[in-house]
């Protein structure tokens, strides 16, 4: 009889048990998701509180990012009778499915993008847009992740019914890579072709998975790239400005561009994202579910390696912004060439050192991308005064 109690009240204490930690899980920051889970396995998916109608509510796994394109024309009539665009495209038609297949080349992109003008141009054929955006993309030996995105990019941002163009800018030579001073190069350039509303600082690796996700400019300075799926597709840390980012040339101005003095890898998104704080403005972002980035897997690039002296740097950013950035990137224009789906701008911007550490290497086959190199001289005939560039002259 004994033995029988024993046992009864030990089967009873681990229910007790067993009920108090269910409580204790429960009772934690994050029962509401783990309720919610258990919800939705037995109910029926509410596409209205998704925010996507039916025929989005069909495509989660994601829509051919060149539907509905094919149909696009240009239109015979003069730009100053058409109408302007939508404020919502109604090509814009949310995730989309992103894979990598191989066999892709820069003449099926070509084929693919008809209305796509030399130098990486588009307008919307049949209405006026309401938004100019000119995408820069850092790049040196990335030929095949350019690809990729400009693949996906150029239908993206036709979907969005936008006036755009594309620069790759190509860091000459085999000195250590700077993305952040390849960026401020970018905008330089960029703005003395057009006078851009909006200009978008673009990994060359990561691409874009909701076209919800617009590229356009918002009152303050946008982070669009905030759920990375080598993140889990969730933002890192608050302050993260990294992967894909957009700024009006006022926010350009007003943080002082970017920082010159990160060579390799890591530093200058963090910088970045202080001097938007200190230009006295807020990181602007999509949502989570929107702002969905799929990166092209890779190794980290030779001439590319880890920065040892980034956290040094970072934390003298309040004392260095408005002496290192738009107003001191100093660089030699070597070739500007006006290419199928792109700009290609090849740029010497010199070493740690200082832009005439080292010479300037002169443009070949290695220093531009594959396939894609064009006489030497275009660039002179375009722009007869010096080369060379520096900031605090112009």
């Amino acid at each position: 009889m004994a033995t029988w109690l024993q046992s009864k009240w030990r089967y009873l204490f681990m229910l007790l048990g067993v009920q108090l930690v269910v409580m204790a899980l429960l009772s934690r920051e994050g029962y509401q998701k783990r309720v919610s889970y258990f919800i939705r396995i037995f109910r029926k998916p509410d596409n209205t509180a998704s925010g996507l109608g039916p025929a989005q509510a069909r495509n989660r796994t994601g829509n051919d990012v060149y539907a509905n394109l094919s149909a696009l024309a240009m239109a015979h009539v003069r730009v100053e009778d058409m109408p302007f665009c939508p404020k919502t495209s109604p090509l814009i038609g949310g995730p989309i499915h992103v894979t990598f297949p191989s066999g892709i080349t820069l003449k099926d992109v070509e084929r693919k993008n008809p209305l796509v003008v030399r130098g990486g141009r588009y307008r919307p054929p049949n209405c006026e847009a309401r938004h100019r955006t000119a995408i820069i993309i850092p790049h040196r030996n990335r030929e095949h992740h350019l690809k990729f995105l400009l693949y996906y990019l150029h239908p993206f941002l036709q979907r969005q019914q936008l006036n755009y163009g594309i620069y790759v800018i190509h860091q000459a030579g085999n000195y250590t890579f700077n993305r952040a001073k390849l960026m401020n190069v970018g905008f330089r350039e960029a703005m003395r072709e057009e006078d851009w509303d909006c200009l978008f600082f673009h990994d060359v690796d990561l691409i874009p998975e909701d076209d919800r996700n617009t590229y356009m400019c918002d009152n303050n300075p946008k982070h669009a790239a905030i759920a990375m799926d080598k993140f889990g597709y969730k933002l890192p840390y608050k302050m993260y400005f990294g992967g894909v980012s957009a700024l009006s040339p006022l926010h350009y101005l007003k943080m002082n561009g970017f920082p010159n003095n990160y060579w390799g890898w890591g530093g200058e998104d963090d910088d970045i994202g202080v001097r938007v704080s200190l230009g006295g403005m807020l990181i602007s972002r999509p949502s989570l579910k929107v702002g969905r980035y799929k990166m092209i897997k890779h190794k980290l690039d030779k001439g590319n390696d880890v920065n040892p002296r980034r956290f040094n740097m970072l934390a003298k950013t309040r004392q260095s912004w408005k002496l290192d950035g738009m107003n001191t990137v100093e660089y030699e224009l070597l070739s500007r060439d006006h290419l199928p789906l792109y700009t290609n701008i090849s740029v010497h911007i010199g070493t740690e050192a200082g832009l005439h550490a080292l010479p300037a290497p002169a443009k070949k086959p290695a220093d531009a991308p594959a396939n894609q190199v064009k006489r030497p001289g275009k660039h002179q005939e375009e722009q007869p005064r010096s080369q060379k560039d520096k900031s605090s002259k112009h």
